[in-house]
């Protein structure tokens, strides 16, 4: 019985504070007791157990009832915790057994992208990529990605310094043209490198956001451009983007 009583009054707690989270101005004892349909006295002595630990601070003014700050501190330590590989790791094997074909995540870093995993698939396929090798953003489906979404002002500094150097006859060498396929990426959601980096690959990725919206890295898929089709590369387009929505998530970020 004893069992029982706790766990209703830690239910009653995280129901309390999930309503209070949702009223930017905070909500007093007699409107959370009338949504939760309980007792004010119930109401008011969770309350103040909540307000003693951080969780819940009272207006001295209007005695309404917010968030407290305990949250952002919890919030902080969670973030800091979180291993983008290993956090990435379950969606890459997914997507590694669906389409058998190589796997690629990466991070920005000082104008490039750098390999942080792969996953060969079970297909037969020889690229130059490797864990911890950098490659160009200009002509890599992740390093689009990653550029469209980065401010103006950064895509221009990063091709001031690095160039738009030709790696194949499908490489864009051109910055307008660059600026217009990075604004189709930021539009559709996923990115296409067709041949432009290594000739007979082609990739599909999708940007990945940490929690305040920042693109940290992204994911893609690699195969022959045999096997990698445009039919192929439509029919994967919702999954890349959902893989990259769900990625996005482990790390703290959800769309408004």
């Amino acid at each position: 019985m004893e069992r029982e009583n706790v766990v209703k009054s830690v239910s009653r707690a995280l129901d309390i504070i999930m309503i209070v989270s949702l009223k930017k101005g905070g909500l007093g004892v007699t409107e959370i007791a009338n949504q939760m349909d309980i007792n004010k006295s119930s109401v008011y002595r969770t309350l103040s157990t909540l307000v003693q630990y951080g969780y819940v601070e009272q207006d001295k003014e209007t005695g309404r009832y917010k968030l407290g700050y305990k949250f952002l501190e919890i919030s902080s330590n969670l973030l800091e915790s979180i291993d983008l590989r290993e956090e990435a790791k379950p969606f890459l094997r997914e997507l590694e057994s669906e389409t058998k074909e190589v796997i690629h995540l990466v991070v920005y870093d000082q104008g490039e992208v750098v390999y942080i995993e792969k996953l060969d698939g079970s297909e037969t396929l020889r690229m130059h990529s490797k864990v911890g090798k950098r490659a160009p953003m200009h002509c890599t489906s992740v390093g689009k990605s990653i550029l469209a979404h980065l401010p103006t002002d950064a895509v221009t500094s990063i091709l001031d310094h690095k160039g738009l150097p030709v790696h194949t006859d499908k490489t864009i060498t051109d910055k307008d043209q660059l600026f217009q396929e990075l604004a189709n990426v930021r539009k559709n959601g996923f990115a296409l490198d067709l041949e432009e980096n290594e000739k007979g690959i082609t990739c599909i990725a999708a940007p990945i956001f940490d929690h305040v919206g920042k693109v940290v890295a992204a994911i893609s898929i690699s195969g022959p451009t045999m096997r990698m089709t445009m039919d192929r590369l439509n029919s994967l387009q919702s999954r890349m983007i959902q893989v990259g929505k769900q990625i996005s998530e482990r790390l703290g970020y959800f769309e408004i």
